[in-house]
């Protein structure tokens, strides 16, 4: 019930009712990852959408720090919703477990319901807004 909890407060998943939540909370994985490791890697393709259940990540975009992630925090929405390669580097700062959900699992969940589908892709164009308006501040 936790991740369903933090799916709640995830802007992605925003315009979604608690049954939708718990699709989705189904067809997620949880994975330990050790520190130093990277999740993701600027460029490269990506294949998941994760959310940090535990530790901490630095998020790097050019090389530069932008931003720190820990508990409930989430990233590569982008990957798995338009198969965009990674817009950031993020590392594992410390050993950590984190919720994944992979595009293969992501398209199925979308297919199975397209009032579902409708609903995230809302909550994904709400992000994409929210940081295309801090990129200009």
């Amino acid at each position: 019930m936790a991740l369903v909890e933090t799916l709640t407060n995830i802007d992605l998943f925003s315009e979604l009712s608690n049954r939708e939540l718990k699709k989705v909370a189904s067809f997620m994985t949880p994975i330990s990852v050790r520190a130093g490791r990277d999740l993701t890697v600027q460029g490269k393709p990506g294949r998941e959408f994760m959310i940090i259940a535990e530790g901490t990540a630095t998020v790097r975009r050019d090389g530069r720090v932008i931003a720190s992630l820990g508990p409930g925090d989430f990233f590569g929405e982008l990957a798995v919703i338009a198969g965009v390669p990674r817009t950031a580097t993020v590392t594992a700062d410390t050993d950590m477990v984190i919720q994944a959900l992979n595009r293969r699992e992501f398209s199925s969940l979308l297919d199975g319901s397209p009032k579902l589908a409708k609903k995230i892709l809302v909550g994904a164009v709400k992000r994409l807004h929210e940081i295309e308006q801090s990129l200009v501040r």
